[in-house]
């Protein structure tokens, strides 16, 4: 095909789209259905009216192949674990008993069985469910869910693409069962996992797909020959088949690197490769293998990461370079729309020009059509689209939003020792535990506590005007002094002030920065029916005056134990917002970090004497190449140093993490110089204690022992289990007792019951310490 007819039939297409429904109908029917308010078919009805709404307004942008099998109740992976039938023992019998049961029971554990481990999905806020898998893991096909969802798309009209996790970033993603060797490698399971695709495949071709694409992304990230050696027997293998869909293998969230002439030379219809992230590196990629001549190029041009307008003119620069490097030339955006909220027209608290300047899922599906339609027919069909999006690129870029000289002149004037703490940890240690006066295993909880429907039914009222401000603060007040109450019953040692008065860890703050915008309706997934509404960073940023201070000094009036400071670090600010991209990161961060810094400051002058600084994105926002890691890590450290290196020795520097594999940053935690640091660890076993003991950290920690994202209540005999786990890498003089995570989503008895039970196995470990 010449380069004319492959852009004469250019097509748009998605990877995915948001699940929630614009009202997060999706949400409100799962957590009806676990609270026995929604039955079963109930739920299953939402589920199919969200998947033809989202199918029809795709359609109805001009959208030429749908996706389908992007729909999940939980997540996507999970759904992949239940299609290759990977149950963990531990939950078959529920789902034998109840499919939907069992389901939710793998997403979010029972009382009597654990669920499974949960991390971000690459170098996302998305969190999947961690296949456990063993050298004696059977396989078995089971594509219900796939094969219905692709015949409800096709019974509409449309023309449907079902996208699957692909065999090898399944596998990379997987890690051992408990119980089995650390060193076993899931990638050995290929060979037995193949034949499973190779039915899938059969079963979607026989339903009527013309097309199936399966999702590579871990073959951007730093891949050993014997993987790269995997990926090309897969593809072998499934591009072999002889009844199947044509096959559209798919990357995104880097360059694709040494995998790509790979994939070039398999026997596979398509690639589709990420041209924002890694534009130049994959078309100098492309272009060296020799394009892929006879085969489909589906080019993500559109950021499905950010909200930012697309440059137009930009990505058709782009597309116009790949014409020649393939039979047939898609436009799509990046990775899956699941990443973005659905709808900007839906917000009506940002000014309408600078609305224009951003683009949802819906407004993303717009321009990746009109980019296929000046593909296909040359930008004078496209014109108008044009001419508006190079006003919209204007205005931004000329607005005082973007520059404030006075933020840009304090980050200019930093220096290393703005990043320095007064004394080194050793000196630091002992004036602190002469300051504070804890006892041996501390214990304390890592920020926020639930939040009661009284509190979320002052903060709507105060909204609608049913109640004001002062009203409001009472009924903060009540929630505090009962927060504070509960934690000096309880006899917990370090005590936090419960966060009643924020409604998520970024946008609290955000909301009191200059440069920040915040959405009402921005919601985008983060875990299961967790959404969240990460704020805009638009412009430069500066903090106008103090944000934590009042309700952190009032908590402390009520207790003589120290109360936490709690503020969200520089880098977390940046992964859980959608950042500017018309700075580098860095930069952005600096300026972030100075503004925390004053906050951080005003608490310890306040009289706070312990301040904690969370940083669960650091691990996130590594980059997926390891060439890249130490620029990253250079300022992300820097950031966090610039935020806390102001305090006296004696005022005592926290920091958090989460649901994210630490071990290759563990030279980078170090680097942050906090005094405590607490990270999850009851899902992974303590992994991240011995991985610290690995690395010699020389500081305190809390490994978690009390995993918060599961309704379960774990019991003082098994929470001291995992102390003493943590007590093997981590001397009992260093060890804290914490939950792996804020408190925020647990309700009142689960979280009364598991601190009791925690502090309980504190004190017991601490008895057969002190008789040891």
């Amino acid at each position: 095909m010449t380069a004319k007819s492959a852009a004469a039939a250019a097509r748009a297409t998605v990877y995915g789209y948001p699940r929630q429904g614009q009202g997060r109908e999706l949400k409100k029917a799962i957590e009806g259905y676990w609270k026995g308010r929604v039955d079963a078919d109930a739920l299953r009805a939402t589920a199919t009216e969200l998947r033809r709404t989202n199918w029809r307004q795709l359609a109805e942008a001009g959208i030429h192949e749908v996706p389908t099998g992007d729909f999940s109740y939980y997540d996507h992976v999970l759904d992949t674990s239940v299609m290759v039938g990977a149950i963990p023992e531990r939950h078959r019998a529920a789902v034998e008993a109840d499919a939907l049961d069992g389901y939710f029971a793998m997403a979010r554990g029972t009382q009597d069985a654990a669920p499974l481990e949960m991390t971000k999905w690459f170098d996302t806020n998305y969190h999947y469910l961690v296949p456990e898998l063993s050298p004696d893991t059977a396989f078995t096909a089971d594509s219900t869910q796939q094969v219905a969802a692709l015949g409800q798309a096709l019974a509409l009209g449309l023309t449907a693409r079902p996208v699957l996790v692909g065999p090898v970033t399944y596998l990379l993603l997987a890690k051992p069962a408990p119980g089995v060797a650390a060193d076993f490698d899931p990638l050995t399971l290929l060979d037995r996992l193949l034949p499973v695709y190779a039915q899938v495949l059969t079963d979607l071709r026989t339903a009527g797909a013309e097309w199936v694409q399966l999702d590579e992304p871990a073959l951007v990230q730093d891949r050993t020959p014997a993987e790269l050696n995997a990926a090309a027997r897969a593809y072998r293998d499934l591009g072999g088949l002889t009844d199947r869909p044509k096959l559209l293998v798919a990357s995104y969230f880097d360059r694709l690197g040494d995998a790509l002439p790979v994939l070039a030379k398999a026997p596979v219809e398509g690639l589709a490769l990420d041209f924002t992230e890694a534009a130049a590196a994959n078309l100098d990629a492309l272009a060296a293998v020799g394009g892929l001549p006879g085969k489909r190029l589906v080019a993500g041009v559109v950021n499905g990461r950010n909200i930012w307008v697309n440059d137009l003119e930009k990505s058709l620069a782009t597309l116009g370079t790949l014409l020649g490097l393939a039979d047939r030339v898609d436009v799509a955006a990046s990775c899956s729309l699941l990443h973005v909220p659905l709808d900007a027209t839906a917000e009506r608290d940002i000014e309408p020009q600078i609305l224009r300047w951003l683009a949802f899922a819906r407004q993303k599906t717009a321009e990746i059509v009109t980019l296929a339609k000046g593909l296909g027919g040359g930008t004078d069909t496209i014109a108008a689209e044009l001419a508006a999006n190079r006003a919209d690129l204007a205005s931004r870029a000329g607005s005082a939003l973007t520059h404030d000289p006075a933020v840009r002149a304090r980050t200019a004037a930093v220096t290393a020792t703005d990043g320095r703490r007064s004394q080194p940890y050793r000196e630091r240690a002992a004036a602190q535990r002469a300051h504070l006066r804890l006892p041996l295993l501390p214990t304390t909880t890592i920020g926020s506590f639930p939040q009661t429907t009284e509190l979320r039914t002052a903060r709507a009222d105060l909204r609608a005007g049913r109640i004001d401000s002062a009203g409001y603060e009472d009924r903060i007040r009540a929630e505090i002094g009962e927060v504070i109450s509960f934690q000096e019953k309880t006899g917990l040692d370090v005590l936090v002030h419960g966060e009643a008065e924020r409604n998520d860890m970024v946008q609290y703050f955000a909301e009191q920065l200059t440069g920040y915008l915040a959405t009402q309706h921005g919601w985008v997934q983060s875990y299961g029916t967790r959404y969240v509404r990460p704020p805009i960073l638009a412009g430069d940023i500066s903090r106008p005056e103090a944000m934590t201070v009042r309700w952190t000094t009032y908590a402390q009036s009520l207790t003589t134990k120290p109360v936490k400071g709690m503020l969200t670090g520089p880098v977390t600010m940046l992964a859980w917002s959608f950042v500017r991209d018309d700075q580098p990161l860095a930069d952005t961060a600096r300026q972030v970090a100075l503004a925390l810094r004053d906050e951080v400051n005003d608490l310890e002058a306040a009289g706070t004497s312990v301040i904690q600084v969370d940083e669960p994105a650091l691990r996130e926002t590594l980059p997926l190449r390891a060439c890249d890691h130490p620029e990253y890590l250079a300022w992300a450290t820097e950031a966090f140093r610039l935020t806390t290196a102001g305090v006296r020795p004696d005022t005592q520097i926290h920091t958090h993490m989460c649901y994210a594999e630490f071990g290759d940053i563990v030279q980078a935690i170090d680097d942050l110089d906090a005094d405590v640091i607490s990270l999850e660890a009851a899902r992974s076993h303590m992994q991240v204690a011995r991985e610290l003991a690995g690395h010699g950290y020389p500081r305190e920690a809390g490994p978690g022992v009390y995993d918060i994202h599961s309704p379960r209540v774990p019991g003082a005999d098994e929470a001291a289990a995992l102390l003493r786990r943590g007590l093997e890498a981590i001397p009992a003089e260093r060890l804290w007792v914490n939950p792996d995570c804020g408190l925020k989503t647990r309700a009142w008895p689960e979280t009364r019951a598991s601190l009791e039970n925690l502090v309980t196995a504190a004190r017991t470990v601490r008895t057969e310490l002190s008789a040891s």
